[in-house]
């Protein structure tokens, strides 16, 4: 587990470097009208790899990690951005890292992930009204470094690491049957991608599979069960924060920010962020985009929460 997160993290670095040293090739325009990031209100602790999730316009931060001394985390706190401050909630029953979090019918949810027993299938459900967490069905096998995302009602969850190596299944969670089945694979097994429900299908971008960090997009269509390939990403990209926008994806890692349009059918390159950062998570509330947390690329966790007005 160690040697797998060392060696992302290693690598991630090298690549942002290589970004922001090189020249601007690759195909990739810059995003017309591009408005700038501003800070907004800081977390009040340092750390990457959260599980969170939005709901009703408030963002959900739960677990995470110290990245210096790999030590697993259980807080949990909820950012309104319209009075840009943060609450503190009870905390998980578990320290989680690596987590996946998804949020339905008043719920948010904490999806697998790393705690100090080891990789964990273990899956929280934080109850908004009652204030509570509750243990739900645990997932078929252990995973970190996943994604979770809400479709018609069910949460999937896809891809993610485990065992020392990439895994490809998608599992599906009924919340009225508090049970799980699967769907059709990935494509290929991968992990660290970011994942966005986008025109009633699932977007899966980028990730990491060995040492190859990926430009891949794969399209999942619930109604066919099957993937197909996307358009690709200019750019490589893990470890990823992803949100949507109206007709728009954004996707932001370290120094690289990519805008799918789908009125073009293209990638355009969007401004980059004030802390370059891996391991983060990306939202979009009110017409402004919010990148929480990460790990910087001096692998020192972050605090900082940075918005960008979606013009």
């Amino acid at each position: 587990m160690k040697r797998a997160f060392a060696l992302g993290l290693a690598v991630a670095a090298a690549v942002a470097l290589a970004a922001v040293l090189g020249s601007r090739k690759g195909g990739v325009e810059e995003a017309e009208a591009a408005a700038p990031w501003t800070f907004a209100q800081s977390m009040s602790q340092r750390r990457s790899y959260i599980a969170a999730a939005e709901l009703g316009g408030l963002i959900y931060a739960a677990g995470g990690m110290v990245g210096e001394s790999g030590r697993h985390l259980a807080v949990f706190q909820r950012f309104d951005p319209r009075a840009n401050s943060w609450t503190t909630l009870p905390r998980l029953p578990e320290p989680v890292r690596a987590g996946a979090g998804a949020a339905l019918d008043g719920q948010v949810y904490v999806i697998g992930g790393s705690t100090p027993a080891g990789d964990g299938r273990q899956v929280y459900a934080f109850d908004i009204a009652g204030g509570e967490w509750r243990a739900r069905a645990s997932l078929p096998e252990p995973r970190l470094n996943h994604s979770a995302v809400v479709l018609d009602g069910r949460i999937y969850v896809l891809g993610g690491f485990s065992g020392e190596e990439e895994r490809g299944d998608v599992f599906v969670y009924e919340p009225a049957d508090d049970a799980w089945s699967r769907a059709a694979s990935l494509p290929r097994p991968n992990h660290a991608f970011g994942a966005v429900v986008f025109r009633g299908e699932i977007w899966m971008l980028g990730g990491r599979r060995g040492d190859e960090i990926l430009r891949e997009v794969w399209i999942y269509d619930p109604d066919t069960d099957r993937w197909r390939a996307g358009p690709e990403l200019p750019r490589p990209m893990e470890l990823l924060g992803s949100a949507v926008a109206g007709d728009e994806i954004h996707a932001v890692w370290e120094s690289t920010y990519q805008i799918y349009d789908a009125r073009t059918g293209r990638w355009a390159q969007g401004p980059r962020s004030l802390v370059t950062r891996h391991g983060l998570n990306a939202f979009y509330v009110d017409s402004a985009l919010y990148t929480v947390g990460g790990c910087t690329t001096q692998l020192r966790d972050s605090q900082v929460v940075e918005s960008r007005r979606i013009l």
